[in-house]
């Protein structure tokens, strides 16, 4: 089941009094009134019970995920002392007291190493972090220096078979929770309709909607069976744009017809799968709104048509906010205020931290971003992690077991048998 339909449940104990006999209709004066016995101490919702004991500070924090520097939770680097003034990752984490982090080939040496590094942090966390990473498989994969190299999904769309996308993302999902990594920025839900995409083609399953709807689908299945949260990317549709949001801001010209027929599909099937997150895109898209701004900022996207009309209550993350088409219009602390604004969650890796966690603090207190605003987005997260077990007990990953699941024979003979 994906975060939307996780929300934790209240869990109340009654308790009645029983006995015989019988009772006469007018008690004697001398008898005392009667009582109502005390009801149980009732269980707290553990997501409300973690959100009641945040600050406000600690709440902006939740909604952050950075990129940190070393190779474990207390290694000193130059980097992390000039973009957020400290010099671990471990202090990063508590200073800020991050949500969550992700992970990039300089983090990752070896599987013993990446354990420690996620446990680390772990364990510098206020309350438990997401870890994510981008292991999509095939031309995006953080984690190549260690997992096995499952086929990526243009591969696994020509295969035409959901058994084969939800084993892969299984094996896939197996091996990063045995690191420690609990969040997987895939699968890729976007259609890869323009031939010259230079930022989607391969990565996609496929350039038709409803083939890779079944894809999608089945991805997001295979991420819940290995008990990773899966996000379903990049919303509402990447596939038809000539343009790298990594470097510019793409235009999709599509009716809101066309984005029914041709991008939406994808998405609609990752949610009715139970997909836990949902990352939005750099990319204008005039027909769904006409302001000019990207989609990772427009209310009328993530709101209005994310949350509205698609139904969608998970987590919505933004994509990298240090990407330059969202950071052509606002400055980088607006940039986070206006994603927030718009109806996202999670604040992936902003060009200034600093800077960014300052503004949305900012907006909280003056009440541009309203407490009931801040409090969905955070209810969110909790969550979502309450979903992956880890508001339950602190979660730490075991490297002799881990040993065993990454590069397994078993998911190599997987990897080997996709054609």
């Amino acid at each position: 089941m994906g975060t939307a339909g996780l929300l934790v449940i209240a869990l109340a104990a009654c308790s009645g009094s029983g006995g015989g006999g019988s009772v006469s209709a007018v008690p004697p004066a001398s008898s005392p009134a009667p009582t109502t016995p005390a009801p149980a101490p009732t269980q707290a919702d553990p997501v409300k019970r973690a959100l009641a004991k945040l600050s406000v500070e600690e709440k902006v924090g939740q909604l952050f995920m950075p990129v940190l520097y070393g190779t474990a939770a207390d290694s000193v680097s130059g980097e992390n002392q000039a973009r957020y003034g400290v010099q671990t990752p471990a202090k990063v984490i508590d200073r800020y007291h991050l949500g969550g982090v992700i992970l990039f080939p300089a983090n990752v040496k070896s599987v013993d190493q990446v354990v420690r590094l996620t446990n680390g942090m772990q364990k510098a966390a206020g309350l438990p972090l997401l870890i994510s990473t981008d292991q999509e498989n095939g031309p995006v994969s953080r984690m190549s220096a260690l997992m096995t190299p499952f086929p990526g999904a243009h591969r696994i769309g020509a295969t035409k078979d959901v058994k084969v996308s939800r084993a892969v993302a299984r094996a896939t999902g197996e091996e990063l929770r045995a690191l420690g990594v609990n969040l997987d920025f895939a699968p890729v839900a976007d259609v890869n309709i323009d031939p010259r995409n230079p930022v989607i083609g391969k990565r996609a399953f496929g350039n038709r909607p409803a083939e890779v709807s079944k894809m999608v689908a089945a991805a997001v299945k295979g991420f819940e069976d290995a008990g990773v949260a899966a996000t379903a990317k990049h919303f509402p549709g990447h596939g038809d744009t000539h343009v790298d949001s990594h470097t510019g801001l793409p235009v999709i010209d599509h009716t809101r017809a066309q984005w029914k027929r041709l991008d939406a599909p994808p998405f609609k099937a990752a949610i009715g799968a139970g997909v836990d997150a949902i990352m939005s895109a750099h990319i204008v898209f005039p027909k769904l709104d006409p302001s000019g701004d990207p989609a990772t900022l427009s209310k009328p996207i993530l709101t209005g048509l994310l949350r509205q009309e698609l139904g969608f209550d998970g987590v919505i993350s933004t994509d990298a906010l240090n990407m330059a088409g969202v950071r052509e219009k606002y400055g980088d602390g607006e940039v986070a205020v206006r994603a927030v604004l718009a109806g996202a969650d999670l604040l992936l890796m902003p060009y200034d931290l600093r800077k960014a966690y300052d503004a949305v603090l900012s907006a909280a207190k003056s009440g541009r971003i309203s407490e009931r605003r801040l409090d969905q987005s955070v209810t969110r997260l909790l969550t979502l992690k309450q979903a992956r077990g880890l508001l339950n007990k602190p979660p730490v990953a075991s490297a002799k077991e881990a040993v065993q699941v990454v590069g397994s024979a078993a998911h190599r003979k997987l990897a080997a048998s996709v054609p």
